[in-house]
């Protein structure tokens, strides 16, 4: 995908790509900062925008077995991530359709705090 055709949305607030600075996701879609991912602090978002899902598989998480999908920024095809398909416990439904995005992997736009 050409730098031009990706979303920007005019300097909201929200979290780009570490790597190239594609926006990944909007502060307002943000549903908490106290997850854990692979290189470290992960934030559970509603949405991502400008990124490709892989293929999906099982993997044994802190919180037991999801079926999950890595996610790569379209700029540059940097891992920003992971999409949560299904959770095997119940109490983890609610994970289900959203995304873990890694905070290492991410930078913050329009001077918002990430660290409350």
């Amino acid at each position: 995908m050409s730098p031009h055709a990706l979303n920007t949305y005019d300097g909201r607030p929200g979290f780009s790509c570490a790597n190239c600075a594609a926006v990944i996701a909007l502060q307002d879609e943000l549903i908490s900062k106290a997850f854990q991912g692979r290189d470290g602090r992960g934030y559970l978002t509603h949405s991502a925008t400008n990124v490709r899902i892989g293929s999906k598989e099982d993997r044994a998480l802190m919180t037991g077995v999801h079926t999950v999908a890595d996610v790569f920024c379209v700029g540059c095809g940097d891992r920003v991530g992971w999409y949560y398909y299904k959770a095997s416990d119940q109490s983890q439904k609610y994970k289900e359709g959203k995304y873990l995005l890694e905070r290492e992997r991410l930078i913050k736009e329009n001077a918002w705090s990430l660290d409350e």
